[in-house]
């Protein structure tokens, strides 16, 4: 089974209710089987996409599948919506962090712009679209963890058989919560450092939170990831806690204390981002 992309994930589960008919019924049908696939099976799906030749750098079709959860008794859904993913993924190409004869030896540019035209078009017909989950290779980024508490936090350790898979680090949280917390963190850094870049990366993070249901439940899945950090460093992450206690510093005028979270916590990540290049 394969263990990779390195990657985490930010996810939304809105409920039932935000969903239009037929698409509500349908997802509620898909709830009930006996078997729901995963991050894995999504995964495998990918993988084979992506080793084809040509490449296929998104699904010819969008997928019909989700993740599936329950909030205060209710039924919530993370649809995948590959192939949006998959195309919104093709332009952060250009911020991969290795060379471009690689990054073309793995997605030719002809079957990029094949790709980039086809979600031009898709696009026109579907203004609206936007995904349920976000993606980031390597890392996660500083912005995620301003929706969190450190109370929110579930670390689970990796059974002793590894065939039943890996340790997990996760956080989880309404919506409503999260919308506030955004809220409050991009005051604090707009008094403080109003030309900063995580003023426009807390705008962009919270306008998406807007576009779903208020009841929905957001989800910090540190995915890929455990198999790249050892499960002593996982299970002493609470980056969450440190980013609360840098805005606070920042609330409270200490820009000296911000700025050492700060850096402390930046550095930290990009050790694990620069673990892509290891031999």
């Amino acid at each position: 089974m394969p263990k990779v992309p390195y990657a985490a994930y930010l996810r939304v589960y809105e409920p039932l209710a935000a969903f239009p008919e037929p698409e509500r019924s349908e997802w509620a049908e898909y709830a009930r089987r006996a078997e729901l696939p995963g991050v894995q099976d999504e995964l495998r799906s990918a993988l084979r996409a992506v080793v084809a030749t040509p490449p296929r750098v998104a699904p010819a079709r969008e997928s019909g599948d989700a993740f599936v959860t329950w909030l205060d008794g209710v039924l919530c859904v993370c649809p995948w919506r590959t192939r949006l993913r998959s195309w919104q993924a093709l332009g952060e190409v250009g911020h991969w962090l290795m060379p471009q004869s690689v990054v073309d030896a793995a997605l030719p540019p002809s079957v990029r712009r094949r790709a980039s035209d086809d979600y031009t078009s898709w696009r026109e017909r579907n203004p609206d679209a936007r995904p349920w989950i976000r993606s980031a290779l390597w890392h996660v980024p500083v912005r995620w963890f301003v929706l969190f508490a450190d109370d929110e936090r579930e670390f689970r350790e990796a059974p002793q058989r590894p065939a039943e898979g890996a340790a997990r680090l996760r956080y989880r949280t309404p919506m409503v919560q999260a919308r506030r917390r955004v809220a409050r963190g991009l005051r604090a850094v707009r008094e403080a450092m109003p030309e900063g870049p995580m003023v426009a990366a807390l705008t962009e993070v919270g306008r998406w939170l807007e576009e779903f249901h208020p009841r929905s439940l957001v989800e910090l899945d540190y995915g890929g990831l455990v198999y790249t950090i050892s499960e002593d460093q996982l299970a002493a992450d609470h980056s969450a806690a440190e980013v609360t206690e840098g805005l606070g510093a920042l609330a409270a005028g200490d820009l000296e204390r911000a700025q050492r979270i700060y850096e402390g916590l930046t550095d930290r990540w990009m050790a694990v981002r620069e673990r892509q290049f290891a031999n």
